[in-house]
């Protein structure tokens, strides 16, 4: 892939986006995986009481994170990547979201993922997070110019 490609990105390293696809991702990961210390794999699809951090969590829920988490980390790899993962963020969890606001405190069968208004709080924010990497400007570093000697400079 050409530099041309990855506009906003250099020898140094990744974009604004790329790094904030790659720490959520970790970070779902790391919820993900430490939440099957919490919940086992038992009453898989459950309203349990089983919290990390405040956020309801059961299996399913733990492995929703896991997915999430290595999307993020997978498509951080590249800024059209990333853009694509903001993408999923923004649209998944507004719809988690708008699912939690029916189903937050309630019984099953509704709340099949488990989730509390700690829950529908965080996926406001991963709402807000995803369009900020899919949306976010750039700066396009690609562009060159000649000086007055007729060199490129960047």
């Amino acid at each position: 892939m050409s530099r041309a490609d990855s506009p906003g990105t250099d020898r140094r390293g990744m974009t604004w986006p790329q790094m904030l696809a790659m720490a959520i991702g970790v970070i779902y990961t790391l919820v993900g995986i430490v939440g099957f210390f919490i919940t086992g794999f038992d009453d898989f699809a459950a309203h349990t009481d089983e919290a990390l951090l405040g956020f309801s969590i059961n299996p399913l829920h733990n492995i929703v994170h896991l997915v999430i988490g290595l999307a993020g980390i997978a498509l951080a790899r590249t800024l059209s990547g990333a853009r694509t993962y903001g993408w999923l963020l923004a649209v998944g969890y507004g719809a988690a979201f708008v699912y939690g606001l029916f189903a937050a405190g309630e019984e099953e069968p509704l709340n099949f993922l488990s989730i509390n208004w700690a829950d529908n709080w965080l996926h406001l924010a991963s709402v807000l997070a995803g369009l900020a990497i899919a949306l976010g400007p750039v700066k396009d570093v690609t562009t060159t110019d000649r000086g007055r000697d007729g060199s490129l400079r960047r």
